[in-house]
């Protein structure tokens, strides 16, 4: 097969040229079209539900929210596991599945289930999917905020700043407060930005955290609602009376038909207080009697902040299986359009595009790629000596690339770090190497014998015997680095998302370099290279290749150094022997890690406050840390999240915020040399310094990738299953402490499971059925009174914005007041909510946490200093001592348990591998010996043979086999030597002279 395509080849030498440079045009356009990504997305596939009830506990929401939906995703095909967190007001279930189904088939699984176990949820508790959205989906984030205040440029009348401080908007309202002014930012957010930033094309959806939610608030007065013997409830339903609309048909008038509406929906603040509550006697008692209304703030569970101040925070998420290099661009440009057209004085601002970071990486790997093809080009012009036969070589470089491209594409590789970076152009060159260097070898043998210039037939005729001399050992030495890569492609999970790409990427060129070498280069050759004007012949007559300086300098200091070698084989025996004992020690002394770290560049810092602080408390702590870590001079700016966003990707409790620190550029830090390391340690030493924290400092991407795969941000996981809180917490502590033990711990916390402070309303049944109250009464008032009650909407052009009955914030965060909240009976007595109910204090549970149907804690480590596989290993010595009661078992996750499924992996494939290897290599060289000694390394003791592979075992000393056609090549080097048949010539010559050969030079 390969004679007649070597044949072909040659004799259509120019439509393989054709055909080459249309190939070529097909790889530039792939080219265009390739995803490109800083690093491989390792996110698995997993489907999110969120659901939001703020008038739940985490004890009832898990009750009676996570744990029907949990069930009922079970049976699902592809679910591989579920795992889920309970919070006050907030669940959010994560089901995982396999990497071959489909996501958006695991979409329409998991909402059918959904809308089946909805039924068995609460009323007003309506679960939603997150959207379709991986680990590096937030491509671009940005601050909504105000233009520094400028006393000079401000306009009175004119929106924007006013001479005294206030903001006024374009509608007219002046906003004076900062409550009022981020409410407005968080307007503009959801109804100027938000909607423009949807249309990009790309984006899964937009994400936001911060500010206030705008609503028409009315604030009841408990005692005039007393007086007037009126429930919260009478209020709610007087106003949802007072905003309503009605169609009623149509009319016929004059041969028309008209279309009859019943407009009375309320349009200002004006209409819901003049709307009535009840008639009593001919006295109208309106809104306005009993209540306030006025623009107020909702309950929010998540806020923003950026330097110091509180902001606005969007963020533009990508959709599953996007380029995130392109829709983080056009985010970025979508984003110039809309902040043209936000307010005056209203600015949108970038503060970490995901293209700057993928540009940084690609221009990285595009020098690293451009140096070593040009090291490549040089030395390929430096060894042949030939013009011709170099630029030939260093033509299958780009070549080779291309076609590589147009696979990626094909199997959906992106280009990244991992991906384009492992591309080897000494690999990709060497098959072409062989045969034009044994074309070169050819023309000077023929030109020899027949002592004249060839002719283009005979010229023809070399080159096609040169190719065909090189198929075997090309063939298989292709082949066996082919399947040195191939156990990159049966790893699984996380490492096969990592290194897959790498080894498909780098086994792609190979495939593509071994179809050039006898295609493209034989015809190449056949078209360009001609037979040397001069001939070298050695002291025996026979024709030498020709050699340039380099080579002929380095064949002198070689030969020498071989055939030492070859005269005293036990000290060469000894030696490999002993270096081989030190490989192996130093091998498993080695400390092992999943992957490098790649370096992002910013710094993502997580600070973490006791349980019961409230919302307001973290944000006030968290702007105090911003101040202190802005004031670092190698820090450009730093944005945070505290709490839970809309879209609740990366769902926190209020007392815990996600920060990024964006740094300067290097060259603008006083010290550019400072390891970043060092600076970490100078950031966490100043925020130490703001008490109440605990901090944890990672990077972007690495925190969300450890997020979403494990349901952690550490390195290390361990995580205690049972099903008593108590017993969980108290091993989970033991766990900690063993591991803060183990050196090389940091960061090394127990999940915050308990904690948060309860105010629970006991209902006291027999005291309410006394005054004709029900159970469902009392809970109705609460609820209303405290989490708000919604009564319409308020529709302002395309916005629209809820009508919320609360008590207002003095009363809500006054026990005594709501102790006083009116419950009305069915006998209109009105009864204060102390005479039904028990108001208690208690602590409750904070979080809850379940995996697989289980309740789970994590202990959570961080691992400095050491390697990841030697800290775990340490680790597990220590907490195999902690007693685990009955019930409760241990399983160790994070990173760490992608390293050692992948180890388990390795460790079953590389084997199969090496025995793969050692066949092929006996059916190149048809001899077990010399196999064994490529396969080996080790040289033999000198035996007088006919052929000798002598020092050939360097073949495979980089593992990846590179080397090892040239192995098979000494061998076909020696088997063409005119004496190799003759017992009697001396085959001390045969190792010297084959491993001095230019092709194994």
């Amino acid at each position: 097969m390969f004679k007649a395509l070597i044949e072909a080849s040659v004799r259509f030498r120019w439509f393989v040229i054709l055909a080459v440079a249309v190939v070529a045009g097909l790889g530039l356009f792939e080219l265009t079209r390739l995803p490109i990504d800083a690093v491989p997305d390792i996110t698995n596939r997993q489907v999110q539900i969120t659901t939001v009830a703020p008038s739940l506990a985490p004890e009832q929401i898990e009750r009676q929210v996570t744990y029907p939906l949990e069930t009922a995703l079970a049976g699902i095909p592809g679910l591989t596991s579920t795992r889920s967190l309970s919070r006050n007001g907030f669940s959010q279930i994560t089901a995982v599945f396999t990497d071959q189904t489909d996501i958006y088939f695991a979409r329409q699984q998991v909402a059918e289930r959904m809308r089946e176990a909805q039924e068995n949820l609460p009323d007003g508790v309506e679960p939603a999917l997150s959207p379709v959205t991986t680990g590096l989906g937030e491509v671009l984030m940005w601050t909504v905020d105000y233009a520094a205040f400028d006393q000079a440029k401000a306009r009175a009348g004119r929106p924007g700043w006013q001479p005294d401080g206030v903001y006024l908007t374009p509608e007219g309202e002046r906003l004076a407060t900062p409550q009022q002014r981020a409410t407005y930012l968080r307007t503009v957010q959801d109804w100027i930005i938000a909607p423009q930033m949807r249309s990009t094309p790309g984006l899964a959806g937009v994400d936001t955290v911060g500010g206030y939610v705008k609503e028409y608030a009315v604030r009841p007065d408990a005692a005039r609602l007393s007086a007037y013997k009126l429930s919260l409830g009478d209020l709610v339903q007087a106003l949802e009376r007072a905003n309503t609309q009605a169609g009623a048909g149509f009319v016929q008038r004059a041969g028309e038909a008209l279309v009859v509406r019943s407009d009375a929906l309320a349009g200002s603040i004006q209409d819901l207080a003049q709307a009535p509550v009840v008639n009593r006697d001919g006295l109208v008692v309106r809104v306005a009697d009993v209540a306030t209304v006025e623009i107020g703030q909702g309950l929010r569970l998540g806020a923003a902040s950026r330097d110091g101040h509180e902001a606005v925070l969007g963020t533009a998420l990508m959709i599953a299986g996007g380029n995130s290099r392109t829709v983080a661009q056009a985010a970025a440009e979508r984003l110039a359009e809309v902040d043209d057209s936000l307010p005056p004085d209203v600015v949108a601002i970038p503060v970490l595009n995901r293209s700057e970071l993928v540009n940084s990486t690609i221009k990285t790997v595009a020098r690293n790629l451009t140096e070593g093809a040009l090291l490549v080009i040089v030395i390929l012009f430096l060894l042949l000596g030939n013009i011709r036969a170099a630029t030939i070589t260093a033509l299958m470089i780009p070549l080779s690339f291309l076609f590589a491209v147009i696979g990626m594409n094909r199997f959906g590789i992106s280009g990244n770090l991992m991906s384009l970076g492992a591309l080897d152009f000494g690999l990709m060159v060497d098959g072409g190497v062989v045969v034009i260097e044994n074309t070169l070898l050819l023309l000077s043998q023929r030109r020899a014998e027949l002592g004249r210039v060839l002719t283009r037939h005979e010229r023809l005729g070399a080159a096609v015997e040169a190719a065909r001399q090189m198929v075997k050992p090309a063939a298989f030495g292709q082949l066996i680095i082919l399947l040195v890569f191939a156990p990159l492609l049966t790893l699984e999970g996380v490492e096969g998302k990592t290194f897959q790409p790498m080894g498909a990427t780098v086994m792609l060129a190979l495939v593509g370099a071994f179809i050039l070498s006898f295609t493209f280069v034989p015809a190449m050759a056949a078209l360009l290279v001609r037979d040397p004007k001069s001939v070298h012949s050695g002291p025996d007559g026979r024709v030498e290749e020709h050699e340039t300086r380099i080579l002929r300098w380095a064949r002198q200091r070689i030969q020498p150094a071989i055939g030492a070698a070859v005269s005293r084989p036990r000290m060469v025996l000894m030696a490999a022997g002993m270096a081989l004992l030190v490989g192996v020690i130093s091998f498993f002394t080695l400390g092992r890690e999943f992957i490098p770290t790649l370096d992002e560049g910013d710094i993502a810092m997580q600070a973490l406050r006791v349980p019961s602080a409230s919302l307001e408390q973290s944000i006030a702590m968290q702007m105090a840390l911003e101040r202190a870590i802005k004031a670092q001079p190698e820090v450009e700016t730093m944005f945070s999240r505290t709490g839970t966003a809309e879209a609740a990707v990366d769902p926190m409790p209020p007392n815990i915020s996600d920060s990024v620190i964006v740094l300067k550029d290097r060259k603008a830090w006083p010290d550019p040399r400072l390891q970043k390391e060092e600076l970490i340690e100078r950031i966490e030493k100043a925020a130490g310094q703001q008490i109440g924290n605990n901090f944890e400092f990672s990077q972007p991407i690495e925190l969300r990738f450890n997020e979403l795969i494990s349901g952690v941000r550490t390195d290390l996981a361990v995580m205690v299953y049972g099903d008593d809180f108590g017993t969980l917490q108290r091993t989970a502590d033991q766990v900690a402490a063993a591991l803060r033990q183990t050196p090389g711990a940091a960061d090394v916390r127990v999940e915050q499971a308990s904690g948060l402070p309860t105010l629970t309303i006991k209902v006291d049944r027999f005291a309410a059925a006394s005054y004709g109250l029900s159970a469902a009464d009392v809970s109705e008032a609460v609820s209303a009174g405290i989490g708000g009650a919604e009564a319409g909407q308020i529709f302002e052009g395309d916005r629209r914005f809820d009508v919320v009955v609360r008590l207002p914030e003095a009363a809500r965060n006054d026990p005594a007041a709501l102790a006083a909240l009116p419950v009305v009976s069915t006998s209109g007595a009105v009864v204060p909510l102390a005479s039904v109910a028990r108001i208690d204090t208690a602590e409750g549970p904070n979080q809850i946490s379940r995996q697989n149907g289980s309740r789970r804690m994590v202990v959570q480590a961080n691992v400095r200093g050491r390697d990841l596989g030697g800290f775990v290993s340490d680790a597990q010595q220590r907490v195999a001592k902690v007693a685990l009661p009955t019930g409760v078992y241990l399983d160790w996750g994070g990173q760490f348990e992608n390293l050692q499924r992948a180890e388990q992996r390795l460790g079953l494939v590389i084997p199969v591998v090496f025995v793969l290897i050692g066949i092929l290599l006996f059916m190149a060289l048809g001899s077990f010996a010399e196999a064994a000694l490529v396969f080996a390394c080790v040289p033999p003791r000198p035996r007088r043979r006919r052929r000798r592979l002598a020092p050939a075992g360097h073949a495979l000393l980089r593992l990846r086999g590179c080397g090892v056609h040239r192995g098979v090549g000494r061998g076909d080097t020696e088997r063409a030597r005119p004496d190799a048949g003759d017992p009697r010539a001396p085959d001390s010559r045969a190792a010297p002279e084959g491993c001095s050969h230019r092709r194994c030079v």
